[in-house]
Parts: C-alpha cells; sequence; structure tokens
C-alpha cells in the first residue's frame, strides 16, 4: 500500500512539472484580436483561444523567433482575398494542434464561399531547395531555403484549409497550403485542402514528410512537389482536381538542377477528373520511388512530354520507379514513348480503401 501511494505520488509529481514546463511559454507584444486578427506576431508565444472565431482581415506573419499556437477546434474565417493570409517565416514555427474530432479549420468569412476567397497558409524554413542558396516565396515575399535539413517549423496535424487560392495575376496565386524549404524537423499531417482556387498542397524544395494528406476540387493540381523537395509522402487521398493529381517536378528552370528532388511515394489514391494525369513527371521530374498507387477515373495515367529532356532521361536511367499502381477506368495509362518499363501493375488499396474514403480520413475532413 505505502508503496503505491509514494508511485502515485511520484507520478502527480512528473505530471505536474510537464504541465508547468508545457506552459513555460514566453509573452508576447501581440494581441490576438479575434475581430481583427491580423499584424505581426514578433516575439514570444502567441495562444489562441477555441471558443472565439477569429476574424483573419489581412496577412498574419508570425516573425523569426516568434510562435502561434492554434488549439484543436479553433475557426479562422478569412476576408479579403489576396491580403488576408497565414505566413510563417523562416526561424518561427506554427503548432496546430487539432484532433480527427476537432480539427483547426481556416476558411472563408463569406456567407456563400468559394474558391479564391482569400490566400492560404504559407510556412518557410531553411531546408535546401535547388533555387539557390535563398530563396523568395512567390506569394508572401518571405525568404525560404538553406542548409538545415533537419529545420523545424513546429507541428501541423488535423488541419483543414477551404477557399483558398486568391489570386494576384495570371501567374501569380496562393495554393491551400505552401511549404518552402520546410525541413524534417517539422511535422505534417493530417491535412486537407478544399476547393482552392489553385493548387491544394505544394512542396517547394525542403526535407519535410506529409502523411494523411487530403486534396479535394483543387482548381488546378492536387498536391505538388518541385525544387529539390527530398521526402516522403505517404497515405494520400486526393479527388476531384482540374488538372494533374500529383505533379512532381525537379526545377522549371533546370529540369536537370540539384539538388535533385528525390521523392518516395507510397500508399496514394488518386480520383479524378483531371485534366493532367493522375501523375505528371513534370520539368526533369527528379527521382521517384512509389508503390501502392491507386489511380482512377482519369483520361490519362501518367503525364509526361516527350519534349521534357531530363524527365525522360531520368525514366530511362531508371531514377522513377513505380511498382504496383492499379488503374481503374484509366483510358491510356501513360505517354513515355521509351522502351525502358517504369512501372508495373498490381490490385491495390492506396490510401486504404482504394478509390473509396480511407478510414483515417473521416471526421475532420468534409467534401470527398
Amino acid at each position: 500500500m505505502k508503496k503505491t501511494v509514494l508511485s502515485i505520488l511520484a507520478i502527480a509529481a512528473i505530471a505536474f512539472t510537464s504541465c508547468t514546463v508545457s506552459n513555460d511559454e514566453p509573452s508576447s507584444t501581440f494581441t490576438a484580436d479575434p475581430a481583427n486578427f491580423s499584424g505581426k506576431i514578433q516575439d514570444g508565444t502567441v495562444t489562441l483561444d477555441a471558443s472565439v472565431v477569429y476574424n483573419l482581415t489581412g496577412a498574419l506573419i508570425v516573425e523569426d523567433g516568434a510562435k502561434l499556437v492554434i488549439p484543436a477546434g479553433t475557426v479562422i474565417k478569412a476576408s479579403g482575398g489576396t491580403s488576408s493570409y497565414i505566413a510563417i517565416a523562416q526561424g518561427a514555427q506554427i503548432y496546430v494542434d487539432g484532433t480527427a474530432a476537432n480539427p483547426v479549420v481556416m476558411t472563408s468569412s463569406k456567407a456563400s464561399p468559394a474558391a479564391k476567397d482569400w490566400g492560404g497558409l504559407v510556412i518557410c524554413g531553411k531546408a535546401p531547395t535547388n533555387k539557390g542558396a535563398t530563396a523568395t516565396a512567390e506569394v508572401s515575399d518571405l525568404t525560404y531555403g538553406g542548409t538545415v535539413a533537419n529545420d523545424n517549423s513546429g507541428s501541423v496535424r488535423y488541419l483543414r484549409v477551404e477557399y483558398t487560392g486568391a489570386t494576384f495575376n495570371g501567374s501569380k496565386e496562393f495554393n491551400g497550403i505552401s511549404l518552402f524549404g520546410v525541413g524534417s524537423g517539422t511535422t505534417f499531417e493530417y491535412v486537407q485542402s478544399l476547393d482552392g482556387g489553385d493548387d491544394g498542397i505544394e512542396f517547394f524544395g525542403g526535407t519535410v514528410n506529409g502523411k494523411y494528406l487530403v486534396a479535394t476540387g483543387s482548381g488546378d493540381d492536387s498536391i505538388d512537389f518541385a525544387d529539390g523537395w527530398s521526402g516522403t509522402g505517404e497515405f494520400w487521398y486526393i479527388s476531384k482536381g482540374t488538372k494533374a493529381g500529383i505533379e512532381g517536378s525537379n526545377n522549371g528552370d533546370d529540369g536537370n538542377a540539384t539538388p535533385t528532388t528525390t521523392a518516395v511515394l507510397k500508399n496514394i489514391t488518386i480520383v479524378g477528373p483531371g485534366s493532367e494525369g493522375a501523375l505528371y513527371i513534370k520539368e526533369g521530374g527528379g527521382h521517384w520511388t512509389a508503390s501502392n498507387i491507386y489511380a482512377a477515373d482519369f483520361d490519362l495515367g501518367i503525364k509526361l512530354k516527350s519534349t521534357d529532356t531530363a524527365a525522360n532521361d531520368n525514366i530511362k536511367n531508371g531514377n522513377i520507379v513505380i511498382t504496383n499502381i492499379q488503374f481503374d477506368n484509366v483510358t491510356a495509362k501513360d505517354e513515355y514513348a521509351g522502351a525502358e518499363t517504369y512501372f508495373t501493375e498490381g490490385t491495390n488499396t492506396g490510401a486504404g480503401n482504394g478509390k473509396n474514403i480511407p478510414t483515417w480520413a473521416a471526421n475532420w475532413t468534409r467534401g470527398l
């Protein structure tokens, strides 16, 4: 009995210590006004209150050294088109602490919301890209890239981002979530982009992994990776996109740029329609290792332009290998003209349930 009491006291002491440490965050000079949620968080930690709705009226930028914490169930409603977005700068961190029952939701403030109502979420890290030592994010003008492969921009779990993709001009639009040079120390999982006006989720270089991702109703490609992204994409469910299900590139200016995009893709379902194929190997493509891919309801399974010499060479040289892909109601399997066999077919579960919604996407997603 004595030992039991002591054990209980010890556990309680550990729990108290843990709570004290986890709540010991530096204060910030920024005040989060729910009615006018915008500005720059320049220091300390800002923790939102899930019991109120935050009206994002302009750009919210979390600067180097600062931290934004968003508890489960928090709702942020944006207005203002391109002027409204959330950006995490290099050296800053975001913690989206949603759950399957209570995801964090970033959405439009309009009574009848639609794609392109607001910007989206931008995260910039210090991990390598093939766009130079550093580069500038196209939609926030923040610097990204560097040499810190394990850079940590925080943790994003159970987040749904809706009606993003506001347009600056004909060649410059927000994605649902843009990951610029984000490092492998960052957690990025259980994230959905819903009805965005441009790409759903895009990796611009970096080393962050993406797990349990959903892209639904994207106005352009559903999930993109480019610019030397070196990571693993696992359990992705893609549907109702306008162009490619997954677009994988190396570099738009130089298909052979280094560091080379090196993608490991596995357990993925891609459901059409889409005018540019379930998979689009583009701009050099990079190096892919893909397995357990389920592609359904497309005119074309794998898109590849004959004029993209670097991408065709990567297939020829065995740098792009897709094992166990299932084509379901796909008219043409691929466009590669060479003799090499770079994909093998099989019967697959894809993201977990073939064409149907996987169990891990239940509750926190919508519109699938």
